[in-house]
């Protein structure tokens, strides 16, 4: 390792790796805050942080010491015993969630966390039904594609995907007209991040929560990227005040290393005996300690307020160039784009600058590290400039 080129790199790997991604030109072989290297020396401003994951930006030396001092120590046991670095992991996150929040279950993904609330949604109400919402992304595993009302997703598997149904997303009469006695749940992204950096009205959610209540409907946010700081504070439940019964939570939790979790509530944990629910990985030492690493660290360099700040430059500076509008919150960015964002992305490519696109084919996303200061974002803003020039 060290000595291939970006040719050989993607040879090697697309010789051997089902062809399951549309890669990018480069093989990104080292990462140093918000900025990467691929196998040929070049290096790039990454402001989509791995689909959302990297809070603390890359190798950041905390969250290195401490998966190297865990891994040195132990490595994974059991979940049926217990473990230091797990219960100081789960006292940090717990008080880091919003206050409703009293309890979590350790998972290794997104989709299984947001499988798991849902499971979980139907054994506290004893109900079936799951109403999801238009536009929204929930996994590509069989059970969170049945959640999933996104572009093609649904359509290309139908013999795993079960029935539930979708109201459009903002609109809460047409929620209402969904809900029944047989509603378990209601679970939506509070943005719509594949769907183009999508966002309600501020009122929509805590109305939703009172409106799912009413019908005896337990309400899941699938915070898997509004989660852990980006918008500006711990999770979108707390950001618009609505208490949610179940929070599902991953990317940025490990900062990287594959975790996730499901957190909710004292009266939802009631419900819950030995032997319900299980999982091999999910909460496993390294795991807990690169989490517990991104709390601290997170707390130590005040980065949930730096997020907030940072949202707020890129809303007044990034409206440049090709760039008409920026939707989102926090660091969870929306670019709207007069032209095709995909050729807005590759013309920022090759100046060197990672971004992202979505269903939307006029939104290009930001999701950086939020580590992100006003000069990589000025850098940006220099490179619309640039593109609109020429």
């Amino acid at each position: 390792m060290g000595t291939m080129s970006n040719a050989a790199v993607r040879t090697l790997e697309d010789r051997f790796a089902l062809p399951t991604y549309a890669k990018w030109p480069a093989a990104f072989v080292r990462g140093r805050g918000c900025a990467l290297w691929d196998a040929d020396g070049r290096e790039y401003l990454d402001l989509y942080g791995g689909h959302c994951t990297s809070v603390l930006g890359h190798a950041h030396p905390r969250w290195v010491a401490a998966i190297s001092e865990q891994a040195a120590r132990l490595g994974f046991t059991s979940n049926v015993a217990s473990n230091d670095v797990r219960a100081l992991f789960l006292e940090r996150l717990i008080a880091f969630s919003p206050d409703h929040i009293a309890r979590a279950f350790l998972c290794n993904s997104g989709a299984e966390a947001n499988e798991t609330a849902v499971k979980l949604a139907m054994q506290v109400t004893g109900r079936d039904g799951v109403v999801a919402m238009t536009g929204g992304f929930h996994g590509r595993t069989a059970g969170a594609l049945s959640l999933t009302h996104l572009g093609h997703y649904r359509e290309r598997f139908p013999a795993v995907v079960r029935p539930v149904a979708a109201a459009p997303f903002g609109d809460l009469d047409g929620l209402g007209e969904l809900l029944d006695d047989d509603t378990a749940a209601v679970i939506l992204e509070p943005i719509q991040s594949m769907a183009g950096v999508r966002v309600a009205r501020d009122d929509y959610y805590p109305a939703l929560v009172d409106l799912c209540h009413a019908n005896g409907t337990l309400v899941i946010f699938d915070e898997v990227q509004t989660g852990m700081g980006r918008l500006g504070a711990s999770f979108a439940a707390e950001l618009w005040r609505a208490p949610a019964d179940l929070l599902t939570s991953a990317k940025g939790l490990g900062n990287g290393f594959p975790m996730a979790a499901v957190l909710t509530t004292e009266e939802v944990a009631a419900h819950v005996r030995v032997g319900d629910h299980g999982t091999t990985f999910g909460g496993g030492p390294l795991a807990a300690a690169a989490g517990l690493a991104v709390l601290e660290v997170m707390a130590a360099e005040g980065l949930v307020e730096h997020a907030a700040t940072m949202g707020s430059v890129a809303h007044r500076t990034l409206v440049r160039g090709p760039v008409t509008g920026v939707r989102g919150r926090g660091l969870l960015l929306g670019l709207e784009t007069a032209p095709p964002a995909a050729e807005l992305a590759r013309e920022l490519f090759a100046r060197g600058i990672v971004t992202g696109t979505s269903s939307d084919p006029h939104v290009l996303r930001l999701m950086p590290p939020l580590v992100v200061g006003e000069a990589e974002l000025e850098h940006l803003a220099t490179a619309l400039d640039e593109v609109d020039g020429g």
